[in-house]
This record gives C-alpha cells, structure tokens and sequence, in this order.
C-alpha cells in the first residue's frame, strides 16, 4: 500500500464528506440467467451501479440496516457521483446463503454492477466471494468473519474489512484469561461460530485452560434456559460466547433472568453495539472486541465528520456496524475514483492499494490475502449505563501501531491463502 495511494484515499474520504445527501436507487430485480463472466456493456452517459447485499430480516437485519445506511450515506456525501457520473446503488436481500448467491448474480447479470459490498453474515459472503470470483468483480464483505474468506477460499475479487475469529481471539483471550482457567463456550452453529469455538479452544489448549463445556446452538435459538443451566452446574470462570446479532440479545436478557448477570463474566469477540443496545442497560453484561465506537475520542476526523453526518439523518448515534459499511463503500468508491475507470481489474488493483491513517495505524488491504488490518478495541459494559446510546468503557486498542500489526494479524507465513491471478 504506497503513501501516494493513501494520501489520496484521505483526500477523497475529506471531499466526499462535505457533499450533501442525494437520492439513492433501491431497487429489485426480477430473476434472469448467469454464467457469462463480467462484461461491461453500459454507455458511458448510463448510471454507474454499485451492488449491495444486506439482510432485510433475520437474526442480523438490525445490524444490516446500520450498515446499509452507513455504505448509502458514503455515496450521498459524494452527491451520488462518481468519475463524474450518476451512481446509484442497488440493494437486494439475503434471507439465506443460497438467495445472497442468487441476488449476488442478480446483481452482476441484470444490474451490471461494477462491484459488490455486503454480506451480513459469513455465509452469505463466502457464497458472494465464490459468484464473484467466476464473475471476476470486486467485492468488499464488511462484517463477515469466517477465517476461509481472506484464508483457504481467498480470491483475487474479494476483499474483507472484519478481521477473522483468530484475530478477535487473540485480542480478547488474553483478557478472558485473566478471568481464570475454567471456560464454557457456546457458540452459534455457523461457520463463524465455530471459528470462534475453534480458535478458543487452540488458545486454550496452549495455555492452560481447561474447556468445561461447549455447545453449538442454532442461529436464531429462542430459548437458552436449558443452555445457561447447563453453564451454571458446570461453574467456569468465564463464558465465551459466538452467537450473533440478536441472539446475542436474546442470551443476555434470559442470563439476567436466571440470575446470572455478574456471577460469571461473559465475553465475546466482534460484537456489535446495536447487540448490547437490545439488551437495555439491565442485562446488559460482558465484555468484548468491537471494530469501532462513535464515542472514542481517538477516532479520526473523517469518521467523527461521518458519525455527526449520520446522526443528523438518522436521529441516532452511528454504531460500529454503520461506520464498517460506511468504510466499505468508501473503500470501493474511492478505488474506482482511483482507478478512473469501472473496469474491475482496475479497481482490484486501487483496492489493494487503498488505505487510510486511523492513529497510529494504517488501515488497508494486505495484496497476498485481501484481509483489512485495522485496529481493534477491547470494551466492557459500564458499571452504571445513564446514556441508552452509551454501553461501552474503552480498555484498549490495539494494535496501536503499524509494527503491532503482525503480531495481532499473523503474516503471509500463518495465511492459508493462495492468492490466484487477475
């Protein structure tokens, strides 16, 4: 990643965050045939199209609300121009991994996006990642954390912003260590689930830690009592947990009910804050690793520039997963701007050399794995909650400098990706 690039890419994200909001189009499209690889077709004067795949219900449709509007508001603050072109974005659902596939070719055969950002859940990237890849088009997954995405099923088109389960893992686990020797997992029956049960447990069997328990539970589980019985007869120092979006909150407010709150510290990696806002400030509990927070005085211009935009249009503080879906969009709309033109050979290469300054960190894209490196924070629930908006006590952020990088993310050596060719 050059200086020149990153240089630019701030250049751009301070532009685009002065222009004033636009329409945006939101569009369905009726099924049609795909198999054909990406072939740019559109006149010059037609729109440029960017494909968006969130989920509109499901366990995470909180979170992928947050995120689409954070990933619109990127577009509307360049006045939905881009190359000096109209830019619309198109926005279709995924209930499930097969229909983001099916929408993903929706998106590229019928729509001729020139790229694709979403995928709420690992799932539903990894089937995205797979279209893209025959189609040979960029895609930038902000919230998917399956180790494969960015590891063994890397691909030269796909680009991902949340750092994988292991990276989470080896920035709380230390903490969760802290806490004692004796841990319960419980984690949801998806693929970042058990990456997340997976690389505790390998943290665990390297430093002493016993596993007491450990249960998968399905994604959308509504009832967790016969779980937490199970936790409180095997009495571990810590619970990990793995569930997503709102089971997380449907776990929380059923461990305060039992009585749980404060007998057992509960963790859990790459929450989002929309998480612990279901809660309410009675069950809210835990301590956890989280990609950003609108009220970390360590946030750089730009994103607090963002956070004042999307709280005037939203009329509510942008969480972590608004500023990842607005960092994503950024990222793909700066590297066309980038490369001057929507051919997707030209934007993969912009994307690999995009980058912004975020402290003591420069975030972007490594080239041998498409993995974002970026700095992570390590939060806990305040003692006492007197702002609905405001859960989270900072404890760290790390890494906070570009040397800590490989420490916290592994190198090329530790990757499992075998990065294939334009």
């Amino acid at each position: 990643m050059s200086s020149n690039s990153s240089r630019h890419a701030i250049k751009i994200s301070r532009r685009a965050l002065i222009g004033g909001a636009g329409s945006v189009v939101l569009a369905s499209a009726t099924a049609s045939e795909f198999g054909m690889p990406y072939i740019r077709s559109a006149a010059a004067s037609d729109p440029i199209k960017i494909g968006m795949i969130y989920a509109k219900t499901g366990a995470v449709a909180d979170q992928a609300e947050y995120m689409a509007q954070g990933s619109l508001l990127a577009l509307e603050s360049r006045k939905n121009s881009l190359l000096g072109r109209q830019a619309e974005v198109i926005w279709l659902d995924e209930p499930t991994s097969q229909a983001a596939q099916q929408n993903a070719e929706r998106l590229i055969g019928e729509h001729k996006v020139v790229g694709i950002v979403g995928g709420s859940l690992s799932p539903s990237a990894l089937a995205i990642s797979a279209v893209v890849k025959k189609a040979k088009l960029p895609f930038v997954a902000p919230n998917a954390g399956a180790i494969d995405l960015t590891g063994r099923l890397c691909n030269k088109y796909t680009f991902r912003l949340q750092p994988p389960a292991d990276v989470h893992t080896r920035v709380l686990a230390p903490y969760c260590a802290g806490l004692g020797k004796r841990w319960y997992l419980i984690t949801a029956a998806f693929a970042f689930g058990q990456d997340i049960k997976r690389s505790f447990t390998e943290f665990a069997a390297a430093n002493g830690i016993t596993i007491v328990g450990a249960d998968e539970v399905p994604v959308n589980t509504a009832d967790y009592s016969s779980f937490i019985l199970k936790i409180r007869a095997a009495k571990p120092d810590v619970v990990v947990g793995g569930v997503p979006g709102s089971d997380i909150s449907t776990f929380l407010k059923q461990w305060n009910e039992l009585g749980m709150k404060g007998k057992i510290p509960f963790a859990e990696i790459a929450v989002g804050a929309t998480d612990l806002w279901g809660v309410g400030p009675e069950a809210a509990d835990g301590l956890f690793t989280l990609n950003w927070y609108h009220k970390n005085p360590n946030n750089p211009p730009e994103e607090q520039a963002m956070a004042a935009s999307y709280e005037q249009k939203h009329k509510r503080p942008a969480a972590d997963k608004a500023w990842m879906g607005w960092m994503a969009m950024n990222a793909m709309l700066d590297s066309i701007e980038a490369a001057r033109t929507t051919e997707p050979g030209a934007i993969v290469n912009a994307l690999e050399n995009w980058s912004v300054q975020r402290g003591g960190v420069k975030a972007g894209y490594r080239a041998f794995d498409h993995q974002m490196v970026n700095r992570l924070l390590v939060v806990g629930i305040k003692p006492k909650i007197t702002d609905k908006w405001d859960y989270f006590d900072i404890l760290a952020e790390t890494p906070s400098t570009d040397r800590e990088i490989e420490t916290v993310f592994g190198g090329q050596a530790q990757s499992a990706c075998k990065m294939d060719r334009l």
